[in-house]
């Protein structure tokens, strides 16, 4: 009887057609749970602006706009936070090249350096020796975009505070000085300019509004520099408030050293 039943089983199995059942892909649901913070982290971006005056879902949807899927690795392999030596920061921002550009830069700059020493009581050495290790003297912006680094920032849970408030001082920025936001450039940390301003150092520290002006952020870093040499009563702290990094505070100061004793020598000349 056993057998019967098994041999009919088999029968009506075989008497219908077989519905092909597929394999499901497997879902990846740490990527859907990554996918899910970040649309939940944007809304709260998108109604923490919104309650500040800014809306901006056309910069969203404007085909310039990008998320920086790397941008976490950038922060995390920063020079300042990676290496221990002197030598190789050094070697890491091209010490030795920028002391040999230093002397014809201030040159070149002499008259804007020489008023930016007599009104902020910094000296041009140590400006210029800013902006050296800053942009290469005004040669490198970043290829990067400030709005896009801050979106992003935020959306993947990295530094949030810093780039709401970051991104709420860059809109500030570019609606007083009526800027495109997304044809800005900036380094990976939103670094703005010959300067490399963050957008609140911009709105209180920037002199002028022309933002690729050599003039302008040379007056700009004295500015920022007297105003924290005041603060802290001290030249070596208010280049660390530029860059928490004793690092390039040594790099700095060197630098700047250096282009006094040559240019001493040339005046003596």
């Amino acid at each position: 009887m056993k057998n019967l039943i098994n041999l009919l089983s088999l029968a009506t199995f075989l008497a219908f057609p077989q519905t092909e059942i597929k394999a499901q892909p497997e879902k990846n649901y740490k990527n859907e749970i990554i996918l899910n913070n970040e649309e939940n982290n944007l809304a709260l971006l998108k109604d923490y602006l919104n309650k500040k005056g800014f809306k901006i879902d056309s910069l969203l949807k404007d085909s310039r706009f990008k998320i920086y899927e790397k941008i976490v690795y950038s922060f995390k392999k920063a020079p300042e936070s990676t290496i221990k030596g002197f030598a190789e920061y050094k070697e890491i921002i091209a010490y030795e090249r920028k002391k040999e550009k230093i002397s014809e830069f201030i040159n070149n700059n002499l008259e804007k350096l020489l008023e930016a020493e007599k009104t902020y009581e910094i000296k041009k050495e140590v400006i210029a020796s800013v902006i050296g290790i800053e942009s290469d003297f005004g040669e490198i912006i970043g290829k990067y975009n400030p709005f896009n680094v801050y979106v992003s920032l935020y959306l993947k849970g990295h530094k949030q505070e810093f780039a709401k408030i970051q991104l709420e001082e860059l809109l500030i920025f570019c609606k007083k000085n009526k800027f495109d936001v997304l044809e800005m450039k900036s380094s990976y940390a939103g670094a703005i300019s010959y300067a490399q301003f963050l957008p609140s150092s911009l709105n209180k520290w920037f002199v002028g509004n022309e933002l690729y002006n050599i003039d302008n952020n040379i007056l700009s870093v004295a500015n920022y520099l007297s105003y924290f040499k005041k603060k802290t009563g001290n030249l070596l702290r208010a280049v660390y408030s530029y860059n928490p990094s004793e690092l390039y505070v040594q790099a700095v100061i060197n630098l700047a050293k250096e282009a006094e004793k040559e240019f001493e020598k040339t005046n003596k000349k």
